[in-house]
């Protein structure tokens, strides 16, 4: 998998664009993603909180990267593992 590729959750329409992969199985609710999944799933117990449009989701290390270009109710994982939302940096003050 390489930065610029789409994947398609089996779980639900979530959609998003790969920025960062250096490996594992990159999953949404509880199901791996794949470019040519179907998304008429439904989502698994405990990954079930949903994506949001525009937002950036890393893992702990900030090893994947994640740009969700389409929300729907699974949540993402990686390895089984809850990536969270990429806070974004603070504008420097113009004291």
């Amino acid at each position: 998998m390489k930065p610029g590729s789409r994947l398609k959750s089996a779980a639900c329409s979530s959609e998003v664009v790969v920025i960062k992969y250096s490996g594992g199985t990159i999953e949404c609710g509880g199901l791996p993603m794949a470019e040519d999944a179907a998304g008429d799933g439904s989502p698994a117990a405990g990954f079930a909180e949903g994506t949001m449009m525009g937002k950036r989701y890393i893992d702990a290390a900030a090893t994947v990267e994640l740009l969700c270009v389409k929300p729907g109710k699974g949540s993402l994982s990686l390895d089984g593992v809850a990536l969270t939302t990429k806070d974004a940096k603070p504008l420097p003050a113009s004291d």
